[in-house]
């Protein structure tokens, strides 16, 4: 299971207790919400003291973010798009450190959706790579997100995924979008995953072998079992590719 580390730092009674509760007896990871790694503003090292002991408090397994920003002087309450530079990416690979070397452990960042490429040096995946590498840190690899993407910035998908450093990558997210217009498509973790979709995540445990992935529905939740048919097919997908991965193994 993935929570986002925000909506739980100093609960206690009842709901403190009920989420532990959860958090001894399922695995979890984080996904934090306002770290803000590609903001102007400095980074607020407090919260991430407070974060370190909730980390371990609960004995979430992994702790992943944005690679995007949401805050200056006060919360955007979006995410917003860094941008393709040199300039950026270095600004971006220090904080990243820091944070780590607060943590004392490694984070994941998110490939995130975005609808602008403000100032845009160099390509998506090379920005995208040169963080990964100089940071020394992790990817959560948002599969919806490099559809959303291919789609509103015209680029091959599968081209994009097949770039990607596979020991970077520490699990997936899929969801849904809403198609805005036949050029500009909008991630919202609040519909269906669609075919296209699910061919991507396919080829992604093709490319990667099996790798934990996580659904993310945000809104317009339908009922659960219409829900738990989206994580069947996750399961039957990696059920596939791992007895698939097991006779080219056995034969190799």
């Amino acid at each position: 299971m993935e929570v986002a580390p925000e909506n739980w730092l100093g609960v206690g009674g009842k709901y403190g207790k009920l989420f532990r509760d959860f958090t001894e007896s399922y695995p979890f990871v984080g996904h934090g919400l306002s770290l803000s790694i590609g903001s102007p503003a400095p980074l607020d090292e407090a919260f991430l003291h407070k974060l370190k002991c909730f980390l371990r408090e609960h004995n979430i397994r992994l702790y992943s973010e944005h690679l995007s920003y949401c805050s200056d002087d006060g919360h955007l309450y979006d995410l917003m798009p860094i941008p393709f530079t040199e300039e950026a990416l270095k600004y971006v690979v220090a904080r990243i450190r820091r944070v780590q070397d607060i943590l004392e452990q490694p984070i994941a960042l998110e490939n995130v959706s975005y609808y602008a490429a403000p100032g845009k040096e160099m390509e998506e995946i090379d920005f995208l790579n040169g963080v990964l590498e100089e940071a020394d840190c992790q990817l959560l690899l948002d599969v919806n997100n490099i559809y959303v993407n291919s789609i509103n910035h015209d680029y091959d998908a599968e081209q994009f995924l097949m770039a990607l450093p596979a020991d970077r990558i520490a699990y997936l997210h899929v969801a849904g979008h809403y198609n805005d217009a036949e050029d500009l498509i909008v991630d919202t973790h609040g519909a269906d995953v669609i075919d296209p979709v699910w061919d991507l995540l396919e080829t992604t445990y093709q490319h990667f072998g099996v790798i934990p992935t996580l659904l993310e529905r945000d809104f317009n939740i339908p009922p659960v079992p219409e829900l738990l048919g989206e994580i069947d097919k996750i399961a039957n997908l990696q059920a596939r590719h791992r007895l698939q991965d097991q006779r080219r193994a056995r034969y190799s």
